[in-house]
């Protein structure tokens, strides 16, 4: 079995989940490695309601396992109030025990985001994102200036990692210039996996 980039993210209306698939196709075009897609499930006040043990559609619901074996990660959320969704967090959360045995330790680790308006919290939620990570000890990737989609997006791409403008109420679009942004936080994350391996 080849190594895979988990690409781990939480959706509400569908647009990070674009992005997830758009930096997936970046990580497998890095020869050798492949994307592991994965999801966690929402979060709910009523204390009494579950989600069944595997999604209706998209992604499965990510495991331990498919965290503390992987390569590298990508992590996706879209944004609240500048930081990262409820449901992604609360599974972050419960990380602690690999958190404990050092799994993670020298890892590459990503972080992408979509917002309903241009000011919306992007970067702080790339940044607060990455927050976790750093305490599992992984390195830390974002998106250098020598990708010229950087210099040009006028919606979403920052140097932090990889974002999408999705405007409320609007159909959910990624630009030409985000999606080749996505795609190269998946090679980059994916050619860092491997040269650290």
């Amino acid at each position: 079995m080849n190594p895979y980039i988990l690409v781990l993210y939480y959706t509400r209306y569908g647009a990070t989940g674009k992005m997830a698939r758009l930096i997936a196709r970046g990580v497998e075009q890095v020869e050798g490695m492949e994307a592991r897609l994965r999801t966690v499930p929402a979060v709910s006040p009523a204390t009494e309601k579950t989600e069944a043990e595997v999604p209706a559609e998209g992604a499965i619901y990510c495991t331990e396992a498919d965290i503390r074996d992987c390569a590298g990660l990508a992590a996706g959320s879209p944004t609240r109030f500048g930081n990262m969704a409820a449901p992604l967090k609360y599974f972050i959360d419960g990380t602690g025990s690999i958190w404990g045995s050092g799994d993670l330790v020298d890892k590459p680790a990503a972080t992408f985001t979509s917002t309903s308006s241009l000011h919306g919290g992007q970067e702080t939620t790339l940044l607060t994102m990455a927050l976790p990570f750093l305490h599992h000890g992984m390195i830390y990737c974002g998106i250098p200036y020598t990708e010229p989609a950087l210099r040009t997006t006028t919606t979403g791409g920052t140097p932090y990692g990889a974002s999408h403008l999705a405007l409320a109420g609007e159909p959910v679009e990624i630009s030409e210039e985000e999606a080749v942004l996505c795609k190269a936080l998946g090679r980059r994350v994916a050619g860092i996996a491997r040269k650290l391996s």
